[in-house]
Parts: C-alpha cells; structure tokens; sequence
C-alpha cells in the first residue's frame, strides 16, 4: 500500500481543488429540515424508556429505596438498583488504560457525588419513569460534603491531564526573579464549569442475542465500543454503534458514559430495546466538567522589559475516587521566551463527578491567567501590551528548544492589530469612552493550541462508473466534519466532491481515532489522504501495465489524478478515465486502505502548535458596573485551511466560549450540600444572541510542513485561549480595576474602584 508522509513524495499525485473550498455543510438540509437522526430520536419495536433517580446528597450511602412504591405505578416495568441489575464481566472501577476512567453503575450503595445514579426505573412511557424514579423516595446516611479548593489537604498528583509531567523547568527561576528590575505575583482562580451541549448524553440499546446495537453521540466510536466490549466482556465486533450527528460534544462525549452503561444494563435487564436521556440538570455530575483552579503566577523582567523568569503554579481538584487534573499550567509552557520558566501543579479531593476533558482543557483555564500576568506586566512598564509581548514572545518552544512557527504567531499580532485598529489605543486605563459615556477598554490576549494527531484508517475505492467512495468511522460534532473530510477525500481521488460517496459515523467502518484535541481533521484527513494516495496508485498500475492503455510504461514517470482521469506526469495530453481503465480491466471497482498517524521523528525536532492573537473591545457602564463585549477580532494560523466556512464557525465559536469564560459561566456549588445550585440552563449563564458582539476572524496563511502531510492544524479549541484573556484585559483597560476571580462580576468592578 503506497502511502505519502513527510519525508516521501508520492510516485503519482493527486491535484484537486475540493479543499479550500468555502462550500456549504453536508448536513446542514437535513439539520434544518429536521431530518439529522439524533441517538434519542430513534424508537426501535418495543422499546421502553429508562430515567435514572440520582443522588441529592454529596457524600453518603443509600440506605432505602421504596422499590414496591415505585413498581405500584401504572407503565414501570422494572427497577433497577445495586442489588438488582445484570452483572458486569469486570469491575468498572478497573482502570485497564489511560483513556479509562471509573464510574457508576450501580456497584455498591456508597454516594460519592451529587446527582450520582443510584438507580434507574424502566417504563413503557417516559412519563411513568419519570413519576417511578420520583416514587423511590431515597434515604440516606450523610457524611459531611467536602468542596471547594481547600477542602483538604493538597497533594502532587503524579501526572496531568493524560500523562502530562506534573512539574516542567528550565532555568533557576529563583534567581531569574532575585535578579528581575520588575515582578509581580498575582493569583487568580477560575470556577468549575459545566458541558451544556444542546444534546443531552443519550442511549438508545437493543440486544439481539449475543449482539448488541447502539445509537449514541460519541466522539469516540471505537474507544466506546473497546469500554463495552470489556464491561460486557464480548467481542468488539458483536457490538455496533451508530452516532452520525452529535448535538455537541466539547470533549464530555468523547469517552463512554456511566449513564450510557446503565442504558445498555437496563436493556439487557428487561430484554427489550431502552432508551436513556439524561435531563438537563443531570449532567451536572457523571459526564464530566472543568475543574476550578487557583493559580499563581510570579513573572520578572529585566531593565529591558524582557522576561527574566516565570513561574505558574496551579492547584486544582479532582474527585475522591478517580484521576484527572486540569493541567493549567502548561499554558505557560509555548507562548513566551524566558531563560528560567517553571510551571507546576498541586490538587485536592472534593465530592464532585470526576472532572475531565472540557474545550481546550489547560490552554483555557491557564491562558486567561497567563494574559491576564502578561498584561500586568506590560502595565508596570508602561508599555503597550502589544509591544510587550513583540518583544517577549518564543521563537523556540521554551521548555524543549524545538523550533514552531513563531513567525505565524508574528503575523497574527500584526494582522489582529491592523485589523482592530490597535494603534488607537490609550497607554493609561479609564481614559477612553463612547458618546454615550461608556467607559470603553481595549485588551488583548495570545492564543495557542497543540497540534496534536492521533491514529486513524481509512478505506477508499474507484468505481467502474467513475465514482469514488470513502468509508471511515469518523464523528461529526456539528464543527461540519462530515463535509471537510469529504473535501480531503474527493481531492485525494481526483474525483469533484459530488462523486464520493463519503460514508462516516458507524463502528463498522474503519477506525477514524477520537475526535478529540483539535486533532480530528489532521488525523481522519491524513487517513483518508493516504487511501487515496494507495487507490489511485492501484489504479495507475493497471493502466501503465496495460497495452492498450495511453499510460502504457508511464510508470516511472509516474501520474496524475485529476477529473476522474489519470494522465502521465512528463506528458498531460496522455490521459485517461478511470471508468475506462476499470472497464477494460473487467473490475467493478479498485479498492485500497491508508492509516494516518503522527511523524514521531518530526514531533521529536519540532514543536507542533497553532497560534493567534485576539482583540477586545468593551464598554462598561462607569456607575453601575455592567459589562458588555462590543467588537472582538482574532487573527488564527492554523495550518492549512480545508473549508474556510467551516473554520471561521469553528473560530466564532471558540472566541464566544472565551467571552463566556471572562463574564459569564461559573457553575455554583453549595457548600453545606455540595450540590449545583444553578443545574440548568436559565441560571448558569452563558452568552446568547444578545450577549455576542460582532466577530471578525482572519485566517493568517500558513504552511508548516511538519504537523502532518497534509499541513493541516486544528482549530476547535484555540479560539478560547487568548479571547478569553483579552476580554478581561479589555474590562482593565476600561476600569482600571484588575479582577482575578473568574467570571469577571459587576461587585468586584464597584468594590474595587
């Protein structure tokens, strides 16, 4: 199988004109039509509703349900608890990878966090398991609730994030700050924060025999089916899931659920298709948040303005029972050049579901930091953030010296600036306003992602009647992954975006990796760039192995895909139809698989990242304290950009999440019960419409030919790291009031000035 990487040019090529195309998403009619089927919208015969009865207490165990009270009502059918359910083939608090995280499914009657499962009714109407679960009436025996940042003594948790070393440095740091003519050290904390994607984690689960088929939203086809395949303890290939639409993901869809394995139970418990859908206030706990972090930040500088040393220490939480640590700290490890940098961790143990992945898990938390120290210190220097950041920023990686494209990161503060009319800005806070009197800010923030890449397969075929197909089990969250990898498909085909048939979104199909990471297009795009690649190089072995055939001994020479015909490399005027080509071959069709993977000699010489640089501006209310995001411009080098439609709603999207982050979202917990006290949708803020100002994106052209052959970055994720920095430095810049607790609220502008 002929495949292209870094360092190989492929012996026949591929020119097409699908990717960089603005085209319209593939499923948008349907979406707008209604007629995308979400997991919850399927009703298989026969099948019955489950709804979970969750905890109330934070701490505790069960100690009665009123199970009879319960199976009284009209329509339930069966009650499932810790003493009654089917058994699982391993205990699920076994953890057998790193991407496995425990959860609960009924193994004991201990609570370890507000709305735990601790049962689940099954009914013939979702109205009478709603009633049912009402019906059990739990009690319980308390323990206190332990929550917030000191709810315990901290510890050094041997890694963060997924396998990240939990201390980096380089340099004495100490000595960087005794010899600095300027420091600051601030503090700032960020709140939890909770996925809201407009579709709720859902599992509709029907077993036939040994066999098992599944609808749910999974941004991880396979790594579910892999989860299943051992709690149940059969085979992978008996297990077929289908998720071709997902109502967002965020990263809280990307592992399997708790809830979704109690769906799977519940169906194999009563022998009958069952569908889960977990209510909006119930995904406060089992599926995943962003954990609260307090960090502090201690930055010198020399008589320069040049950076000296930087330390950024984040303490965080995680739950009592598992591992995942917000690696906010690592933000400071890319962006900007000191001789001494330190970044570190410590966390505690609270009575919360385990947090886990959510946008840009580190970057975000740890970026609003970061800028919000930058900008500090530019200010103690009476320098132009901008300017201060001009001269501080990394040509290399600072920890590891490998090179990145800094030169990208340089034409994203210039375009940003340019486009946002930086120059106009005043030095001093408080002294801009608007005709009405507004006291208006301008702030900026430096935005950076990993380019990261996972492993993927695809399969690709040319047909007799000139058409192609591309099969790979690939995720779409509603980012449009459905049309971007089709566009990567049809060009490495030779084919117009038309004549594929792009199939995605089931676990029969080849295993297209997580999308997860911003890595989802690098990484089932270079799969399905090198199926291509091995097709057309099948195809072209027939042709310039055959008499009859215009491309007879071209082999050497080699050819070209273009237009669904093949035409030799040295001499264009020689071509042919791959329907010809087949047709004369007697074969309905030539069929070949790629895998696509990281380059590790490449990741070990260079430093993989997208950059970009974001500017806010704000107006501020000077007597009553509110505040308002009135224009925000970005400027993102993310490689190469496959559909700009597609990128810029991807771009949008992560710099309103930043918005948010600034001023709105904080997810608030009671500290006497440690329940969510604002579980839902109207009380935890998160910007609407009215709350988005207009957004203005620029794409810097970049061609970094190291992350992967297609050149391709990702761009779900950087959007949030930097807006969400620039907003708060904007709110400084009108006030002149410094907030370091996150969201930025009206009390703490009015008390501070």
């Amino acid at each position: 199988m002929s495949e292209l990487s870094l360092t190989s040019a492929p012996a026949h090529l591929r020119h097409g004109s699908n990717i960089g195309q603005p085209l319209t998403r593939r499923d948008g009619i349907l979406k707008v039509r209604g007629q995308a089927t979400y997991a919850a919208d399927n009703h298989p015969p026969g099948m019955l509703f489950a709804v979970m009865a969750v905890s109330s207490i934070a701490r505790g165990r069960v100690t009665s349900l009123d199970v009879a009270a319960a199976k009284r009502h009209p329509g339930v059918v069966e009650i499932m608890t810790s003493s009654h359910k089917p058994q699982l083939a391993i205990d699920p608090e076994i953890k057998t990878n790193p991407f496995v995280f425990r959860m609960e499914v009924l193994q004991s009657d201990e609570v370890r966090y507000p709305n735990q499962p601790i049962a689940v009714v099954i009914a013939e109407t979702l109205e009478a398991a709603t009633e049912g679960a009402a019906l059990l009436a739990p009690r319980y025996e308390t323990l206190p609730a332990r929550v917030g940042l000191d709810a315990g003594e901290s510890f050094v948790p041997p890694v963060v994030g997924v396998g990240n070393p939990t201390e980096n440095h380089r340099g004495d740091v100490e000595a960087g700050l005794a010899a600095a003519d300027k420091r600051i050290e601030a503090t700032y904390e960020t709140p939890p924060q909770y996925h809201n994607a407009m579709e709720p984690h859902a599992i509709v689960a029907a077993w036939d025999g040994d066999n098992l088929s599944i609808d749910m939203p999974t941004q991880g086809l396979f790594l579910s089916r892999a989860r299943v395949a051992e709690l149940f303890g059969m085979a992978p290939e008996k297990i077929h899931i289908r998720s071709p639409f997902l109502g967002g993901g965020f990263g809280s869809k990307g592992l399997m659920a708790g809830p979704q394995v109690l769906g799977i139970m519940a169906a194999k418990l009563v022998a009958k298709p069952v569908k889960l859908v977990l209510r909006r206030e119930q995904m406060y706990g089992p599926v995943g948040h962003r954990a609260p972090t307090r960090q502090r930040l201690r930055v010198g500088t020399d008589g320069e303005g040049r950076l000296t040393a930087l330390d950024h220490h984040a303490r965080t939480v995680s739950s009592t029972f598992d591992d995942f640590y917000e690696p906010a700290a690592d933000a400071s490890h890319t962006l900007y050049a000191s001789p001494a940098i330190r970044t570190s961790h410590d966390a505690v143990r609270v009575d919360t579901g385990t947090p886990l992945f959510m946008r840009a898990p580190g970057e975000a938390t740890g970026s609003i930091a970061l800028e919000s120290a930058i900008d500090e210190m530019a200010w103690a220097w009476g320098i132009d953030p901008l300017a201060f950041r001009l001269r501080n920023y990394a040509e290399v990686e600072p920890i590891t010296g490998r090179p990145f494209s800094s030169k990208a990161l340089r034409a994203c503060y210039e375009q940003g600036a340019a486009r946002f009319g930086w120059a106009k800005r005043s030095l001093q806070p408080r002294q801009m306003r608007d005709d009405a009197g507004l006291l208006v800010g301008w702030g900026m923030g430096t935005a950076t992602f990993p380019a990261l890449m996972f492993q993927a397969e695809a399969r690709a075929a040319i047909r007799r009647d000139g058409t192609g197909a591309m099969e790979i089990g690939a995720h779409d969250m509603g980012q449009g992954a459905w049309t971007a990898l089709a566009q990567i498909a049809a060009d490495g085909l030779g084919l117009d975006v038309d004549r594929v048939e792009f199939k995605a979104g089931t676990s029969d199909l080849p295993d297209a990796g997580i999308a997860g990471g911003s890595a989802h297009t690098a990484t089932a795009g270079a799969a399905i760039h090198n199926a291509g690649a091995a097709v057309i190089a099948k195809l072209a072995d027939l042709a310039t192995g055959d008499e009859r055939s215009p491309l007879f001994g071209a082999g050497n020479a080699g050819v070209i895909a273009r237009d669904g015909k093949l035409f030799r490399r040295d001499d264009e005027s020689r071509g042919e139809s791959y329907a010809r080509i087949l047709a004369r071959a007697g074969i309905a069709e030539v069929e070949a698989r790629g895998t696509g993977a990281p380059n590790p000699a490449a990741m070990e010489e260079y430093a993989m990242h997208a950059h970009g640089a974001v500017f806010a501006e704000v107006k501020v209310d000077p007597d009553l304290g509110q505040i308002r995001v009135s224009r925000m411009v970005g400027a993102f080098a993310a490689g190469r950009i496959v559909n700009p439609h597609l990128v810029k709603s991807q771009l949008f999207g992560g710099m309103i999440w930043g918005m948010s982050f600034a001023l709105h979202e904080e997810a608030i917990t009671d500290r006497r019960s440690g329940r969510i006290m604002n579980a839902n949708l109207g009380e935890y803020h998160i910007p609407v419409n009215a709350d988005v100002p207009p957004l203005d994106v620029i794409t810097v052209e970049e061609h970094d030919p190291h992350v992967n052959a297609l050149g391709i970055k990702g761009v779900g994720e950087i959007g949030i790291t930097g807006s969400a920095g620039a907003v708060a430095n904007a709110v400084w810049h009108a006030t002149g009031v410094r907030v370091r607790r996150f969201p930025i609220k009206i009390e703490e502008l009015l008390t501070q000035r």
